[in-house]
């Protein structure tokens, strides 16, 4: 069996969404120290729907696949449902990762979830600090 999926493979080589917005209305940044990948996520909102979305990523393919897969995942949709997108749905939308590169999925759910915060606070929209909150160390919420 091979380490990583077809689709892994589709979205590290074939990466969607890659790049920064100009004047983005909300922007999400995060690391994991432990193995040195970095995700940015720029978010475009319209009437409370993602109408463009964008990344950067430093790192594995695992984690520019997971970033890919997670920005096609939210692209048209309501905050809502960005804010609901789960690591283990980014994972299992790319056929399954190694366990040992799940990690990934986990920093684009982050990185998502700290774009939208970012609008937020920008935008002086209320939200339920709740909603944000995810275990530095396992993604999990807390």
């Amino acid at each position: 069996m091979a380490l990583y999926s077809e689709k892994v493979m589709d979205h590290f080589r074939n990466p969607r969404n890659v790049g920064t917005i100009e004047n983005a209305d909300g922007m999400g940044e995060v690391g994991n120290a432990k193995c040195g990948d970095i995700m940015k996520i720029y978010l475009k909102i319209e009437n409370d729907i993602i109408a463009d979305v964008k990344f950067e990523t430093f790192g594995c393919g695992s984690a520019i696949a997971s970033s890919s897969m997670a920005t096609e995942m939210i692209k048209g949709k309501p905050l809502s449902e960005a804010l609901a997108l789960t690591n283990k749905a980014v994972a299992e939308a790319l056929d399954g990762l190694p366990a040992h590169k799940l990690h990934c999925s986990v920093l684009a759910e982050e990185a998502i979830k700290n774009a939208v915060l970012d609008y937020y606070k920008r935008s002086g929209i209320p939200y339920d600090e709740e909603a944000f909150r995810t275990c530095e160390h396992c993604g999990d919420e807390s």
